[in-house]
């Protein structure tokens, strides 16, 4: 697993949710580091690439985590 600045659970959560919590809480983290987002709703994966672009940050990419559950990872850019 990529090791992440933060890490936020929306496993549970429906879209727009898992976007909408990524948006609130990833200027916790410093410029280049990580966020995860953990969805497993399958919009996650349209959802969070989208929302990078928009905010102009840098979708690096989606893994598994042990459990199978999507982990879409985003590097604050600004």
């Amino acid at each position: 697993m990529t090791p992440a600045a933060l890490e936020l659970d929306c496993t549970d959560l429906l879209c727009p949710m898992p976007v909408i919590q990524l948006g609130r809480r990833y200027t916790e983290v410093a410029v280049g580091e990580l966020v995860a987002v953990l969805a497993r709703d399958v919009a996650a994966r349209v959802d969070v690439p989208a929302w990078c672009r928009m905010r102009g940050q840098e979708y690096v990419g989606e893994e598994m985590t042990t459990d199978q559950v999507p982990r879409h990872l985003v590097r604050r850019i600004s």
